[in-house]
């Protein structure tokens, strides 16, 4: 029998403890998915012999892994419900990060015969082979697997996590709540340089992927334990339900008839309306800058300024510092909901398009360059705050104009459409660099690498004036879904 929730004088604020789980299983995904990104020059390479083109298909495919996935995951989230949803999401992904650690033993019993023989055996076996392109494509195919498993369960993550925050908090809290949680992006990238070449320095590789994989489990217990709905919930009062639950009574007489209420949501049912139309833009002009930052900043430290891992930890280290300024992306819309009155799609659109000038900082970041690295080191901080600013916004869309019962798998949709642009961008940055480095491209005032390094972050950063000018263009004024 489910319990009622408690009376008490003073509202609770259990909402802020799931939200704080939101935050740490955001922190997890971005840790797991950094992992490659900062071993693969030092420990990849000399193993495998990889090239950027080789990385830069791992990656593409991991963004499409992750596209496709997000398609499904939204509505696998919605029919199975958050709880067990976010679970299954989360185990998936450790596991295919732990995956990434024993692809070195299995490239070595492919191509040597020799299964048994631990992670230094696996070395020296493969060490001993000299075919390095069988070693090449064998490795990067396993490669390839791992991440098409991390991206399943990764593609979980946000849909959970943004219809969680539908439950837990009111309309006008839900920037701020999303701005929260999207800040373990920031974190997890903040920790990864910190820790994952150290961790990879002192007991190998394969280890940072099995330890930073394993802590996804650990989650797990917690969510199991402390999450329930919030009108069941014994933690939340009276007074905090009443508080979550403000926007009900307007949610339902325009969004929830009856004929509508047990209506289920179809692919097609969805792609009906602008409103989706404007997410799923913005998500792929957008997503892709964010990725690229990600997976690639640390190769752009190694190939332009010549920093291994543990040189590039504090540079790594201070630009998702500045990353975290991003908590503003969920501060700002509230202040124009209640000191300025607009509606919340208004004022997060406004906000958006504030956060969608910093972006052109990135045209300086190469230039710049010549006179110290950490001048793009900065740059690319503060972009990358206005892109998590952003996406803490654009995902709050989605709660404003769309039922609760839809939320995920809009997002899901979104989620999609971003992987596909973050394929383009991480597939065409590795053929572009190896390219750029092999034929000395000139480009501007650039040679090499850094002629190509230049093109890509001229492209990051026009991607959120022209994401903005078609949502507003699609959605001039807020208009939510009545009829799904």
């Amino acid at each position: 029998m489910p319990s009622t929730p408690t009376t008490g004088g003073t509202m609770t604020k259990y909402r802020w403890k799931i939200c704080g789980l939101l935050f740490f299983a955001t922190t997890i995904n971005y840790l797991d998915r950094q992992v490659l990104s900062l071993t693969w020059k030092d420990y990849l390479v000399p193993e495998f012999h990889w090239t950027d083109s080789d990385y830069g298909t791992i990656t593409a495919l991991f963004s499409i892994f992750y596209a496709v996935s997000m398609l499904f995951a939204g509505k696998f989230v919605d029919w199975l419900d958050t709880k067990k949803g976010f679970l299954w999401a989360i185990g998936i992904w450790s596991a295919g990060a732990c995956i990434h650690a024993f692809c070195g033993i299995a490239t070595s019993g492919i191509l040597t015969g020799k299964w048994l023989v631990g992670f230094e055996g696996a070395k020296d076996a493969l060490g001993a082979f000299d075919k390095a392109a069988l070693i090449t494509s064998t490795s990067v195919s396993l490669f390839i697997f791992a991440r098409f498993v991390l991206a399943l369960g990764e593609a979980g993550n946000f849909p959970a996590a943004i219809k969680t925050t539908a439950e837990y908090f009111p309309k006008k809290d839900r920037a701020l709540s999303t701005s929260i949680f999207n800040a373990g992006a920031t974190v997890g990238a903040l920790a990864a340089p910190v820790t994952i070449p150290f961790i990879a320095k002192a007991w190998g590789w394969e280890m940072a992927f099995i330890i930073i994989g394993a802590v996804g489990f650990v989650w797990m217990g917690f969510w199991t334990v402390m999450y329930k709905k919030p009108e069941v919930h014994p933690k939340v009062n009276a007074e905090e339900l009443t508080y979550i639950q403000q926007d009900m009574a307007a949610d339902a007489a325009i969004q929830q008839s009856p004929e509508n209420a047990q209506k289920k949501v179809s692919f097609s049912d969805c792609f009906r309306y602008k409103q989706t139309w404007a997410f799923v833009f913005g998500k792929f002009m957008t997503d892709g800058v964010w990725w690229f930052y990600l997976f690639w900043t640390p190769a752009y430290l190694k190939d332009i300024y010549k920093m291994d891992g543990t040189q590039s930890a504090l540079p790594l280290f201070v630009l998702y510092m500045i990353t975290l300024f991003s908590i503003i992306g969920g501060w700002l819309p509230t202040y124009f909901v209640e000191k300025k009155g607009m509606n919340p799609y208004d004022g997060r659109m406004k906000a958006m398009l504030i956060f969608a000038f910093f972006p052109l900082l990135a045209l300086l970041a190469q230039p710049l360059g010549r006179y110290s690295p950490w001048l793009p080191v900065i740059i690319i901080g503060i972009a990358g705050a206005a892109h998590q600013s952003w996406s803490a916004n654009i995902f709050s869309t989605v709660g404003d104009m769309f039922p609760k019962k839809a939320i995920a798998t809009i997002t899901g949709i979104g989620g999609m459409a971003g992987g596909i642009g973050s394929f383009l961008i991480n597939k065409g940055s590795g053929v572009l660099f190896e390219h750029a480095g092999s034929t000395q491209m000139q480009f501007a005032s650039f040679t090499g690498k850094e002629a190509g390094y230049f093109i890509i972050f001229s492209i990051c950063a026009v991607a959120y004036l022209i994401g903005w000018i078609v949502m507003k263009t699609l959605v001039p004024k807020y208009k939510p879904i009545t009829d799904l």
